[in-house]
This record gives C-alpha cells, sequence and structure tokens, in this order.
C-alpha cells in the first residue's frame, strides 16, 4: 500500500510503498477513506515534536474495516468507522478517570508498530495512527462505528478536531449556564471549541482571532462577539465587554505562549484557562502565581477532550445527522492524497479551517 512517509523533518512527504501488518489479537484494519491534516501532524513532520523517523503521521480519519484481529467482537469487515489516536485499555488509573487520551498502558503496536518498507526496514506508526496512508492497523479501542449515511470526510474530523474542542468544554470545564466564555484561536478545534460552548447557553461567547475570515466562521458557529487580535489588545477587549470582570473560561486552542499568556491575564475572579492547543515542546509560559492564587484562578490541560469516543462519538453523529453540529461547513479544502504535502502547507499557513485528503 501507499503512504506519505516523513523521512526528514521540515521536508516535504514522501509518498512510497510500506507494508501493513495484518491485525494481532485486539486489533483492526480499515481502509482509509478520508484524513483531515490537523496542526499536530504538522508540528510532529516539522520536528517541533521530535520523534523516531521515518514516520507516517496522521490521526484524524474515517474508513471502512477490511480485517479483525482475534477476540474483536464489536467490528466485522465492511463497517464504517471513525479513526482516533486514542489508544485505551479502560482501566488504569487515567481510564479509570475518563482521561482516555492520556492513557498510562502500553500495547504492542506501540513498538515496533504495523508499518515498514519492503525490504523489511521498520517505520514508525506516527501518532498512534499513522492516517496518512491508504490503510492503518490499529487497536481496537481507537476505532467507533458510524452509519453509513455519514460522509467520511465530515466523519474524519470527528477523531480529533471535534471531540478535542467540543470535549474541552462539554467534558473537561462544563461550565454552567450564563458564564462568559472566550476561545482563542478559531480554527479546526477553536469553532468545534465554539460549537460546544455555544450549547452551554453562555452570558457572552468571545472569539478571538488574528483572521476575520475565520471571525466570521467562529459567528456562524455560535459566538455572540469577535475580537480581531490584529487590531486590537484581546485581554482589554474581553474586559471591556464582560464589564472590566474578564472570562469564567477561556480556551486556547492554538499553541502558542503568547495566547496562553493573555489568556491568564482575561480570567475573571474564580476564573479558567483551559490550555487546548498542543504546543512545541520547548516552550515555556509563566504565570503570576499570586494573582492566580488570591483569585482562585486555575489553569488546567485538555488532552483530546476528555473523551470517551465510544460514548462522545456516536453523541455527535446524532447531533450532526440532527442538524445540531456543524461538520460540513468546517471542510473548506478537499484534495486527493497525492497533494498531501500541498494540504500540508495550507495548514502551516492558515489556508482553509480544514483541509481534508480523500482518498480515491
Amino acid at each position: 500500500m501507499r503512504a506519505a512517509i516523513c523521512r526528514e523533518f521540515g521536508k516535504p512527504l514522501e509518498i512510497a510503498e510500506v507494508t501493513l501488518a495484518d491485525p494481532d489479537p485486539g486489533e483492526v484494519r480499515a481502509e482509509v477513506r478520508a484524513v483531515a491534516i490537523c496542526h499536530s501532524d504538522v508540528l510532529y513532520a516539522s520536528g517541533g515534536w521530535g520523534g523516531q523517523l521515518p514516520a507516517v503521521y496522521g490521526h484524524e480519519a474515517a474508513g471502512v474495516v477490511t480485517k479483525v484481529g482475534e477476540g474483536v467482537t464489536d467490528f466485522t469487515p465492511g463497517d464504517h468507522v471513525v479513526i482516533t489516536l486514542v489508544r485505551n485499555c479502560g482501566t488504569c488509573p487515567c481510564c479509570a478517570r475518563n482521561y482516555r487520551g492520556s492513557c498510562e498502558s502500553s500495547f504492542p503496536l506501540d513498538d515496533p508498530g504495523p508499518l515498514a518498507f519492503p525490504d523489511g526496514n521498520p517505520v514508525k506508526q506516527g501518532l498512534r495512527t499513522a492516517a496518512f496512508a491508504e490503510e492503518v492497523t490499529v487497536h481496537q479501542s481507537q476505532m467507533v462505528a458510524i452509519p453509513r449515511d455519514v460522509p467520511f470526510d465530515a466523519a474524519s474530523l470527528l477523531a480529533c478536531g471535534v471531540i478535542t474542542g467540543w470535549g474541552a468544554v462539554i467534558n473537561t470545564a462544563a461550565p454552567l449556564p450564563g458564564r462568559d466564555l472566550v476561545v482563542i484561536g478559531c480554527g479546526g478545534v477553536g469553532l468545534n471549541a465554539v460549537q460546544g460552548a455555544a450549547q452551554t447557553n453562555p452570558k457572552r461567547l468571545i472569539a478571538v482571532d488574528l483572521s476575520a475570515e475565520k471571525l466570521a466562521a467562529a459567528e456562524a458557529f455560535g459566538a455572540t462577539h469577535t475580537v480581531d487580535g490584529s487590531a486590537q489588545n484581546p485581554v482589554q477587549a474581553v474586559r471591556d465587554l464582560t464589564g472590566g470582570r474578564g472570562a469564567d473560561y477561556i480556551f486556547v486552542t492554538v499553541g502558542a505562549v503568547p495566547a496562553m499568556k493573555q489568556s491568564y491575564a482575561m480570567m475573571a475572579p474564580g476564573g479558567c484557562s483551559v490550555l487546548v492547543g498542543m504546543a512545541d515542546e520547548a516552550a515555556r509560559s509563566t504565570f503570576n502565581p499570586l494573582a492566580l492564587s488570591d483569585n482562585s484562578g486555575r489553569i488546567i490541560g485538555s488532552k483530546m477532550g476528555h473523551s470517551d469516543i465510544r460514548a462522545d462519538i456516536p453523541r455527535l453523529v446524532e447531533m450532526y445527522r440532527a442538524g445540531d453540529l456543524m461538520l460540513d461547513e468546517l471542510i473548506t479544502v478537499r484534495l486527493p492524497f497525492d497533494q498531501i504535502n500541498q494540504a500540508i502547507e495550507n495548514v502551516e499557513k492558515g489556508i482553509g479551517l480544514r483541509n481534508v485528503i480523500v482518498m480515491e
């Protein structure tokens, strides 16, 4: 099969032939029909998080099951599925607290993984998925079956961007109605945070970004106010909009340290900054500990929206089918597999809300 291989950080991916192992017990093999480009894939391919090379990235996918390993009872060949990076045991301390994206267990697929070159040399399964390829073999915990009437391109977004943004609001923060909420960054994850925040009946829902196009999208997704960070001070703008008090929850959906610092300064007394976007591993953020404790503030992280994918994805699918969740509107660029480097470049330049590779 073909896969888009990262041989050197910062260089274009190379589409080449690789072999993919058949599923062992507890594993499932699937044909990829659509895979979205997430900023985490771009960070890995640029070297921002290090890791072993050569590697195949891609973790936001949907497809069709082709083979199942021994002991797999939830899937059969032909099933339509969402394919995620959330490989979890379900029983470790993190899983028991529903932090499945931070599962503490190891799996046979973790090393060496199912991918290799035709000569037998291994290829790293990036982000535990390696969905920049025609097929994947993953642990059964990473998949959720979906109805056949859900388009693959829309379904692929549920694997990461939707559960990460929506889940950061609904699962991680769970704000009560009538709160002032801010979302910093209105890309694929941020717009889903806006969608989730709008469902909590906030007093004000303020979207912050540097792009007029993305701020317009945020309004369409439910924001009541927008702040153009390229034209005004976001901290002062948020305080002005909230009568000087600040926001109860600020969701930082970009991995940018300046945005994190802005979120700390936007907190109302008793407020909370939720760090959702993943920064470069060398990034460091500072805060005023006296101000944080004096105002009973909180800074918390949210990985993959603290989602239980077997519960959240079916719920999101039904919301989509009922017209209560915008997915099609998120996809502004669709490209074939051979143009994956163009899709990655689009993400780096901020072109489009979500770039999706659609397999032919």
